[in-house]
């Protein structure tokens, strides 16, 4: 461990311990130095490590601050609570989601409004400039024959890149594995055909990404959805029962920062769940796209870190860690690459030459990193931030749900309401949500919604909170 490390880890106690408490000033950095005699680098590297972990922000002329932990930050009226009526296992013959997705996509691209509903980090956290550098630099010395050699499986040098990346959580996977794909989206999709055939049964969690329910609507598939925990993540008992009864293809699943949830299943839950498939002989589609997003000082393993059988289809992107537009993502397929190779030939093609040129360029470089240091760091200030603000403003009858990492805080109104009627009266006052109805057909989940905490807190945003609020405050059926 680091000696910033270190010193982060016992501020970190004394904190715990009381010694400071929230709301509490820190020793200057200077103060700091003269006790540890440690460097002052060291000591700076340190509170910007709690800082993106949100244990501590810095204020203005003030210094360092000890901010309250979410769970500990007071909320009048009941703690967030699971829908008390949700079965452990939901099972439905066919999946309609299709069209209200789309409507609720169609909405939030209008260019005034306050993106609440976006699935997208705030796009001004995207180093655009740095990447149009690589995008101009790579065109220039592209060879006649560059668009072959970024046939599928992809550009070699992307896929050595993305190797490299996994080598460094422990992982060893070729770049042979590696198939790039448009976006994370078609990675998703092009695992869940090369599993299944139509008529066959899939798990997915409930609530789930909406994605997940498209595609199953397009293959003609079966969803089996198992019940899944603000704060734990999948319930295992739940799904080892379903799985015990039914014949299930593949389970299409998120293990870090679920969307819309939030939660992160823990290594040991990561393990017992792939233990669990092995038994069964079921393969795992693991949805990763938010995989840079943690907040601690080490990268969490996905559960394919645990796979010794090759039944872990490992799916990642860049859409949510350094740009959208360029729409590169990509499957540590294993054994089933070469199949995936072919389907893909079959429906895109391949990905863009030039993005993946681009992208491979950026990521070799010494940007990349710096890029990911202060995303996360901005993305756990301002979570925290709205979750605050979201705290001081909502009505006492209404839950947020705060996990560590990612983006989302997902929103528990009161049971009578639903929250797909405010959204249509939000998108009334320029402001979009993603009502609970987008992530899971069952009745239990209307009066929830997932919203987007990646915007600064900036006066449109308060105000826009504020709207919301009342919209809550005044629901009527």
């Amino acid at each position: 461990m680091a000696k910033y490390e270190q010193l982060a880890q016992e501020l970190k106690t004394r904190i715990a311990q009381g010694v400071w408490q929230a709301g509490d000033k820190l020793p200057s950095l200077r103060q700091t130095v003269a006790d540890s005699g440690l460097s002052l680098m060291t000591v700076l590297n340190a509170y910007q490590l709690l800082e993106s972990q949100g244990v501590i922000s810095a204020q203005a002329k003030s210094g360092y601050l000890v901010t309250p932990k979410p769970e500990l930050i007071a909320r009048q009226g009941e703690a967030f609570r699971y829908p008390e009526r949700q079965k452990p296992i939901y099972l439905s013959d066919s999946v309609d989601i299709n069209e209200f997705v789309f409507n609720v996509l169609q909405a939030s691209k209008q260019a005034d409004i306050v993106p609440f509903g976006s699935g997208f980090p705030d796009p001004s956290l995207f180093p655009q400039q740095a990447l149009a550098r690589s995008l101009v630099k790579v065109t220039r010395h592209m060879s006649p024959s560059f668009a072959a050699d970024n046939l599928p499986p992809g550009n070699a040098g992307l896929r050595k890149a993305i190797s490299q990346r996994y080598a460094k959580l422990g992982m060893s996977i070729s770049p042979d594995e590696i198939i790039i794909t448009s976006g994370a989206m078609e990675a998703l999709n092009l695992s869940l055909a090369t599993l299944t055939q139509a008529g066959d049964w899939v798990v997915i969690e409930s609530p789930t990404f909406y994605g997940a329910m498209q595609a199953i609507e397009r293959l003609k598939l079966k969803a089996i959805a198992v019940a899944t925990d603000p704060q734990q993540g999948i319930d295992l008992e739940a799904l080892a029962e379903v799985l015990k009864t039914y014949p299930v293809k593949a389970c299409w699943l998120m293990s870090q920062h679920q969307n819309p949830l939030g939660c992160s299943l823990s290594d040991t839950k990561k393990q017992a769940l792939y233990q669990l498939l092995s038994e069964h002989k079921v393969s795992l589609i693991e949805d990763d796209v938010y995989q840079e997003l943690y907040v601690d000082s080490s990268a969490p393993r996905p559960v394919k870190a645990f796979d010794t059988e090759g039944r872990v289809l490992h799916c990642g992107s860049f859409s949510k860690s350094l740009i959208a537009g360029y729409r590169v993502g990509w499957v540590a397929a294993g054994c089933h690459a070469p199949q995936l190779q072919r389907l893909q030939v079959m429906s895109t093609l391949s990905t863009s030459a030039p993005m993946q040129l681009a992208i491979a360029d950026f990521i070799q470089s010494a940007q990349y990193e710096r890029h990911l240091k202060q995303l996360r760091k901005k993305l756990a200030s301002r979570k925290l931030a709205m979750y605050q603000l979201l705290c001081a403003h909502l009505p006492e009858s209404v839950g947020v749900n705060f996990a560590q990492g990612g983006y989302f805080l997902w929103l528990a109104l009161p049971s009578h309401m639903d929250a797909t009627q405010i959204y249509y009266q939000a998108i009334e006052r320029g402001i979009s949500i993603a009502p609970g109805n987008l992530f899971s057909n069952q009745v239990e989940f209307r009066h929830f919604m997932r919203l987007n905490a990646s915007y600064e807190c900036s006066p449109e945003i308060i105000s826009a909170v504020v709207v919301l609020a009342e919209l809550i405050r005044n629901y009527s059926r």
